[in-house]
């Protein structure tokens, strides 16, 4: 699809960030859905560089949860929600043999808007084993069945190269209005180095977009509270040199 992205709105966005004064904990929580494991496991890697944000997996990181190993994360998140101890209600329930809170989370909405405009700009990792990801879910505090997802990237790091595979689109998890609609696109560039994504959404459609070009428009869209993640995953057993990095430059956001 050769289509150029609207222009970004002329007001000042709702959410902006550049990471240069650190990570501000009114706009993130640095936890990857910490009502499902313990703290020590959620808790991200990062330090400030002149480029914004770098998420890191250290060596001595966690697993996310024992059960998921081999699996470690460093996120960012923009809300968090969950049921008490015990529960089986929290934002992204994912996993298909269930999920309960081990750690309770007060509601925490930060930023969770129901339709607007996204960019962000990313240098995606080229560590072994390693995934940026970049989306948008349902929160769940007002009901279970607001819980779509759309994915705004998955960049695997062996993925990454003079040109760079990404996955992209929706996913429906536990919401019947959805439908999952995931894709791969090609983009002509190395995404190791910083670039900006664009993702749209509100009155049933979702546009994706990455460099001011359109990847992808879908004639759907989730229509309640979504909160942002950003995150580099490891899978597999540990290898290879750490840390392993990926750099987030900078959020602006409009609702």
């Amino acid at each position: 699809m050769d289509e150029t992205l609207t222009p970004t709105p002329s007001r000042s966005p709702d959410f902006t960030d550049d990471f240069q004064d650190g990570l501000d904990a009114e706009k993130w929580i640095a936890h990857y859905l910490p009502q499902w494991t313990v703290p020590e496991r959620s808790e991200a890697r990062y330090r400030v560089v002149e480029s914004g944000l770098e998420l890191r997996i250290d060596s001595d990181q966690l697993d996310w949860r024992e059960e998921d190993a081999p699996m470690r994360v460093s996120n960012l998140q923009t809300a968090v929600f969950s049921g008490a101890v015990g529960s089986t209600r929290g934002t992204h329930r994912h996993r298909p043999d269930g999920l309960e809170v081990r750690t309770a989370m007060p509601t925490r909405l930060l930023f969770a808007p129901s339709r607007g405009r996204i960019d962000l700009t990313v240098a995606a990792s080229t560590d072994q084993g390693c995934m940026l990801a970049a989306w948008l879910v349902g929160t769940e505090h007002l009901a279970e069945t607001d819980s779509g997802e759309i994915c705004i990237f998955e960049i695997d790091a062996d993925a990454v190269s003079t040109v760079t595979r990404a996955r992209t689109g929706i996913k429906a998890h536990h919401d019947p209005r959805l439908m999952t609609d995931m894709a791969e696109v090609v983009l002509p560039f190395d995404a190791s180095e910083p670039h900006t994504w664009t993702v749209i959404w509100g009155d049933g459609e979702t546009t994706i977009g990455c460099e001011g070009r359109v990847l992808r428009r879908m004639p759907q869209a989730p229509d309640y509270p979504l909160m942002l993640l950003i995150d580099l995953f490891e899978a597999g057993a540990p290898s290879g040199a750490y840390p392993k990095t990926a750099v987030v430059s900078e959020v602006r956001a409009w609702s």
